[in-house]
């Protein structure tokens, strides 16, 4: 019977599964919006996939994103790895010369160097809301504006304007100040991709020095004013690939496949009904820095099996 490697990205606003086959082969993929209960989304898209596949063999499972160690756990997972390896893992199988990575998604955003196939440097921003995909479908959603029609709305702006894009309250007290100087929702929407695109700059980039070629994923990368602001930032083309919004779970699932064929251990998949253990959640206050975050715990069977909710990872990546 052919194997397929299963691979899920369980992120903070959307959750991505598919079913690669041997040759990395895209056979199955869904996004779906996280609504708060992961567990159960997950649950739902593994039930789809089984209908399209029922007659293959399931020969290994990744889980990759903020909450692959739950899900890691919940789904008997083979291999649970960062969403930086998972992203560069897909994106060098599609674009094997590649050398910047810009990824937005929905609440962080990262940028990953490639040097020579392999990951050189890498930043991620997991706290200011205006470099990500929240951001514009917040401001889309002020301006009465379906975000899947932002960008060619954008595009049509006979005008440029600059909007304060360092923080969502200036964006926002900023968009209002220019519409009451007559400017067009087009220019307004225009300047706020050039306004997140100089955020994601700021934050991430700090003078490294990037070179092509360029891939921009994630599910910003749909909004083609985004993509044009990159590339008059770079002054090269940007590609958006064809699975931009699936990468990591594309990545997660060709790590998985390379596992399993290098052990050649049986999956530890658990099954597509998924575990209906129950999960104990508790939280504390961690002291070890000025932020202090609230550290989330998830407990199943008295046994701690994820911790989220750290800036910096010192908990969230003690949990394996």
């Amino acid at each position: 019977m052919e194997k397929i490697y299963i691979g899920v990205d369980v992120g903070s606003v959307s959750i991505k599964v598919v079913a690669i086959d041997e040759n990395n082969e895209v056979l199955f993929n869904s996004y779906v919006r996280n609504v708060g209960q992961p567990i159960d989304t997950v649950k739902d898209e593994l039930a789809k996939l089984h209908n399209e596949l029922a007659t293959k063999e399931i020969g290994g499972v990744g889980v990759t994103g903020s909450g692959r160690q739950l899900l890691g756990y919940v789904l008997g997972a083979d291999v649970i790895k960062n969403e930086i390896t998972a992203h560069a893992t897909a994106t060098l199988h599609f674009h094997p010369d590649v050398s910047t990575i810009f990824e937005i998604g929905g609440q962080d955003s990262k940028l990953i160097i490639i040097n020579d196939g392999t990951i050189a440097d890498f930043a991620m921003n997991t706290v200011c809301a205006a470099g990500t995909g929240s951001f514009l479908d917040h401001q889309a959603q002020r301006l009465g504006i379906k975000i899947e029609e932002f960008g060619e709305i954008a595009l049509t702006a006979k005008r440029d304007v600059r909007i304060a894009g360092r923080c969502t309250v200036f964006a926002e007290s900023d968009m209002i100040s220019k519409q009451q100087y007559g400017f067009s929702k087009a220019e307004i929407l225009k300047g706020l991709s050039k306004a997140l695109v100089r955020n994601y700059m700021n934050n991430l980039v700090r003078g490294r020095k990037l070179k092509p070629v360029f891939v921009f994923q994630g599910g910003v990368a749909a909004n083609i004013a985004i993509k044009k602001a990159f590339e008059e930032e770079v002054g090269h083309e940007v590609i958006v690939p064809k699975y931009y919004d699936i990468m990591g779970a594309i990545g997660i699932a060709m790590l998985a496949k390379d596992e399993m064929k290098r052990t050649g251990n049986s999956t530890k998949f658990k099954g597509f009904e998924v575990s209906e253990e129950k999960f104990e959640t508790t939280s504390f206050i961690c002291k070890a820095c000025p932020n202090e975050c609230e550290i989330i715990q998830i407990k199943a069977n008295g046994k701690v099996i994820a911790m989220t909710g750290d800036r910096c990872g010192r908990w969230s990546n003690s949990v394996i």
